[in-house]
């Protein structure tokens, strides 16, 4: 297939591109700028040079390919109801052009917006409100319209090499108070996903994911962030301890509102879809091999 994906330079995206050429399919990334579009020559694929910004030129875009992958998202922990929106504008602009084609849409979303404190499972609708809860109903509404539209929802750890997402966060505030911190008890979970399981999930969805689908994209259900700060204090070399969950924002900043939250999330039926299995490290064990703390 020929295949536009928006955020094709992006930490996920850059592991997508290299995954979809390798199953022979043709790669059209969205680029923003001159880095960006040579980083996609020089992995062998085409550039469309736009943005978010402009929902027009992304749905022609669409319209000329065989199939879209659509991964950007303007991550701005300022303004989440904005993020949101623009998202949205691009799904339905998206949608439009390739509604009545059978075409695949895989679109991105984020296990969080599941219920959280239980197990989530690929069963759940998303929760009312969230900044995702409407790009994931107008993806699967398309379904109705002629579009093979599948929703990844990913975990809030997509780890790896060259991670700039929330566990670098953690790493930088750790070094910076000298503490590792967790929110109460720590027993709250994450779950992850290593980017390049990610990468195979997002190929085997635009190929074969059934109309309407909701796939897991994680690989444990659920690391608890005791864990996860126990990981980083060592390997700083810092105490770790307790923070009370009224001072969460004081210590994490904007990412305290996600460091407490208990988001166990199961990928089993996405497991039996697709036949994905990850086959990368955990997220513990991609952190002792000590890439996150290098220099």
């Amino acid at each position: 297939m020929r295949v536009f994906v928006t955020g094709a330079t992006g930490f996920i995206g850059s592991a997508v591109v290299p995954e979809l050429i390798g199953a022979g399919h043709e790669v059209v990334g969205l680029a923003r700028s001159d880095d960006g579009a040579a980083a996609l020559r020089a992995a062998g694929a085409k550039v469309h040079r736009g943005g978010l910004d402009d929902p027009g030129d992304l749905a022609r875009a669409a319209d000329a390919a065989d199939g879209v992958v659509h991964l950007a998202f303007r991550h701005d922990f300022t303004d989440f109801d904005a993020a949101g929106a623009t998202d949205l504008r691009v799904v339905e602009a998206i949608g439009a052009a390739l509604a009545g084609s059978g075409r695949p849409f895989v679109v991105t979303s984020g296990s969080a917006i599941a219920p959280v404190g239980r197990l989530a499972t690929e069963e759940d609708a998303a929760a009312a409100g969230t900044h995702r809860t409407a790009s994931e109903e107008a993806t699967l509404a398309l379904a109705e319209r002629g579009v093979r539209t599948s929703l990844v929802r990913l975990a809030p750890s997509v780890h790896g090499r060259g991670d700039h997402g929330f566990v670098p966060l953690l790493i930088r505030i750790a070094r910076e108070k000298g503490v590792a911190a967790h929110i109460g008890d720590g027993a709250n979970r994450w779950p992850g996903v290593h980017r390049f399981d990610a990468a195979r999930l997002y190929r085997l969805a635009l190929e074969s994911a059934p109309a309407g689908s909701r796939l897991h994209g994680t690989d444990e259900e659920g690391v608890p962030f005791r864990d996860i700060a126990g990981v980083i204090g060592r390997h700083l070399g810092v105490p770790v301890s307790s923070v009370p969950a009224q001072r969460a924002e004081e210590h994490f900043g904007f990412l305290g509102r996600f460091a407490g939250i208990d988001n166990p999330t199961s990928s089993a039926l996405t497991r039996e879809l697709l036949g994905w299995e990850p086959r990368e490290p955990g997220l513990l064990a991609d952190l002792d091999e000590g890439h996150y703390f290098e220099d």
